[in-house]
């Protein structure tokens, strides 16, 4: 569950044509979201370091690529969202997330963009910390497996569009059309 993050990079990766190889602290790799001469020009990257320890790889690879943190998007578990809930959120604090805690302390700013994925809650009883770590079940599977796909088209909505466009298309509730309270 924790590593939701990585694999929607990796299949937007994959999508996009970017080989992610080594790269000073982190897998990276640069690609078009379109084609080259109409596309958006990308670069991404998984940070190889303990999640607790992002922000300084974050810190620096922003630095290696003379970018802001406001062309940062952040892609976490998020532990209140439903499971496989998307939402789209510009700026804010780490919500008990440790590994954006640790780029909000790197960067000192929350000027950035951050695709929460949503892994649910644990059962009454059952130890946050070992829920994080264990795998999906297989009857989670296929509702991971299509909003797998749902958040790389919301990167490059975010990407092709920008956030708002983003924020208006993919925080809602499959399905129900709903917007989310903060998007």
């Amino acid at each position: 569950r924790h590593n939701i993050g990585v694999r929607v990079l990796e299949r937007a990766a994959a999508r996009w044509s970017v080989d992610l190889g080594p790269a000073g602290r982190a897998r990276s790799g640069r690609g078009y979201v379109g084609l080259p001469d109409t596309g958006g020009e990308v670069v991404v990257s998984a940070p190889l370091a303990w999640m607790n320890e992002t922000g300084p790889a974050v810190k620096a690879l922003l630095e290696e690529l003379a970018f802001t943190p406001d062309h940062l998007v952040v892609i976490h578990d998020d532990l209140d969202l439903e499971l496989g809930r998307l939402r789209i959120k510009r700026n804010g604090g780490s919500g008990g997330h440790n590994g954006i805690l640790s780029i909000l302390t790197a960067l000192e700013t929350d000027e950035f963009c951050r695709l929460k994925f949503g892994i649910g809650r644990p059962a009454p009883g059952e130890d946050a910390a070992e829920y994080v770590l264990s795998p999906f079940s297989p009857e989670e599977t296929t509702l991971i497996d299509a909003s797998l796909e749902r958040a790389v088209l919301a990167l490059e909505c975010l990407v092709a569009e920008g956030v708002e466009a983003a924020m208006n298309r993919f925080n809602v509730r499959v399905g129900e059309g709903e917007r989310d309270e903060d998007g």
